[in-house]
C-alpha cells in the first residue's frame, strides 16, 4: 500500500528546522499496518494551493491509498490545512475530526481548537493530523480501526466478511 504523507510547515519547508512529526506518521503507521506500505514524503509551506496541489499528486497521479497530513490545523491565519483540504475532497468524513478532538480533549483542553478534517478523493483516504509528534501518534491510535475499514471499503472489499 502507498501512503502520502504531507508535512505542512512554513518553517521547515525552508530548512528552519528539521521536521519530526512526518517521520512519526511513517513510524506508527508502520507498527499499526505493518511494514508493507511505501512512503511518498513532501513537506510544503502553509499555502492553500500547494497543499491542494500536493494532496492531488499523492492522490491522483501517485495513486496513494491514503494521505496523512500533519501541521497547520489551528486557528492562526497561516493554518490552512483544512481549507486545502476540502477544497480537494469529494466526500468528507467528519467523524475523523470529532473523534481526535473529544479524545484528545481529555489531555489537552485546547484541542477543540483543531479545525483538523478527513474526507475521501476517489480511492484515496485523506486525513489531516495536528503538527506535534506526540498528537500524531495519539490521533493515530485512535483512528486506526476507522481507517483500516475506510481502506478496505476504498478498495471494494468488505470489511466485515470473514475471509
Amino acid at each position: 500500500m502507498k501512503i502520502g504523507r504531507l508535512t505542512i510547515s512554513d518553517r521547515a519547508s525552508a530548512g528552519v528546522y528539521a521536521d519530526r512529526s512526518g517521520p512519526e506518521i511513517e513510524a506508527v503507521l508502520r507498527e499499526f499496518l505493518g511494514n508493507d506500505v511505501v512512503f511518498e514524503a513532501n513537506i510544503v509551506p502553509d499555502e492553500v494551493e500547494k497543499i491542494s496541489a500536493a494532496l492531488r499528486k499523492f492522490a491522483d497521479e501517485q495513486k496513494c491509498a491514503m494521505i496523512v497530513t500533519t501541521g497547520g490545523t489551528g486557528i492562526t491565519p497561516r493554518d490552512v490545512t483544512p481549507e486545502a483540504t476540502r477544497a480537494v475532497l469529494e466526500k468528507e468524513l467528519p467523524g475523523f475530526g470529532e473523534i481526535m478532538r473529544a479524545q484528545s480533549f481529555a489531555k489537552v483542553r485546547t484541542a477543540i481548537l483543531s479545525r483538523a478534517v478527513a474526507g475521501t478523493r476517489g480511492a484515496c483516504l485523506i486525513v489531516n493530523l495536528p503538527g506535534k509528534p506526540s498528537a500524531v501518534r495519539e490521533c493515530l491510535e485512535i483512528l486506526t480501526p476507522a481507517i483500516r475499514e475506510c481502506l478496505a471499503h476504498l478498495r471494494g472489499d468488505n470489511p466485515h466478511c470473514e475471509k
